[in-house]
């Protein structure tokens, strides 16, 4: 079995990491921790846990942690690049599903997130864990950076045309939608409830701070400078980003739908729509599936893309699950084969 730990369980990408896990059957949890929560038991604090995550939360400072074959890091940005360095000389593998090692340029790091990188000499060697992309490369690593949920969808969204070079590269946008777990597990005026339903709103246009990452990961696959427009939007909802990507065709008369269905045929967690169906937030929800539709409309240069994941599974946790499993060798399916929930 592989031992597992959570560092920052108290939050949404946390339960929803122990949820996942629970059900693993060649993962045991054995540790979870949180500061602020350490003493009390998971079930406490999460009564859809009890029975099925029988563990109290630790100090991250306990040395539990380093008894893990695997910890993955439920944390808010800043905190992975301080304790990750020590669990993997201790020779315990790190998923990191914070933004700590997601960017390879220090200094691109530290303008977005404006704080000082703790252990930039790790970014050269921490694996971009979309497995779409860099399977082989997550198989041999001890260091995965988990993607964010708005660049998973974006990219599987965008990969299949900019990898056969049939899009203008210069004008790329991406108008996004997520529900607000996105924000995390705070108290934050903005996300609460009597702010965000029956609202609908965009935020941060001018720039957010999944931008230099999108480009980053589009630009390893680009023939052409990436010049990217993204524009996020909280949803009132609770789950759930709805993408609707934007590209000019190089060329007319290419077949869209064929086209992604042959680059997704062999990936599990990605489903290609038959044509002229709309992919909806819903069928996603609770599920490690991105569904994906493409349209031409009228035939014409633009090549519409709709892409819905589930921004707690596919876009967090879930796909920290299937980067374990390539890890350790294991079926990417194992522990991740639930259905979406409906209603």
């Amino acid at each position: 079995m592989i031992k597992a730990g959570i560092v920052g369980g108290t939050g949404y990408t946390g339960v929803e990491l122990m949820r996942c896990l629970s059900r693993h059957p060649e993962a045991d949890l054995v540790a979870v921790t949180s500061r602020t929560e350490q003493g009390k038991p998971v079930s406490g604090i999460f009564p859809s846990l009890r029975g099925v995550v029988d563990l109290t939360f630790s100090d991250p400072e306990s040395g539990a942690l380093s008894h893990c074959d695997v910890v993955f890091f439920a944390t808010p940005s800043g905190t992975a690049m301080h304790q990750a360095p020590s669990l993997l000389e201790a020779g315990v593998k790190v998923i990191d599903l914070s933004a700590d090692y997601r960017l390879r340029d220090k200094e691109v790091w530290e303008h977005w997130y404006d704080l000082k990188h703790a252990s930039p000499d790790y970014l050269s060697e921490a694996v971009y864990g979309l497995p779409e992309v860099n399977r082989t490369e997550i198989a041999g690593a001890r260091l995965v950076a988990n993607p964010g949920c708005y660049p998973t969808v974006i990219q599987l969204g965008f990969l299949p045309l900019l990898e056969k070079d049939l899009v203008q590269t210069d004008s790329l946008i991406a108008d996004a939608k997520s529900g607000v777990s996105g924000a995390g597990r705070n108290t934050s005026l903005a996300t609460q409830f009597c702010e965000t339903g029956e609202s609908f709103s965009a935020y941060s246009a001018d720039g957010h701070r999944h931008l230099p990452e999108i480009k980053q990961g589009l630009g390893s696959l680009s023939h052409g400078e990436i010049e990217l427009v993204f524009v996020p939007h909280l949803l009132p909802i609770i789950r759930g980003i709805h993408a609707t990507l934007y590209a000019r065709l190089k060329e007319p008369g290419v077949d869209l739908h064929g086209l992604f269905t042959r680059r997704y045929e062999s990936e599990h967690f990605v489903d290609v729509l038959p044509p002229g169906v709309h992919p909806d937030t819903a069928s996603v929800c609770g599920s490690n599936t991105c569904r994906i539709s493409v349209f031409q409309p009228q035939g014409g240069s633009t090549a519409v893309i709709l892409a819905v994941e589930d921004n707690l599974v596919k876009g967090a946790a879930g796909q920290a699950l299937q980067n374990m499993n390539i890890m350790y060798g294991l079926d990417e399916v194992t522990g991740l084969t639930q259905s979406a929930l409906w209603p």
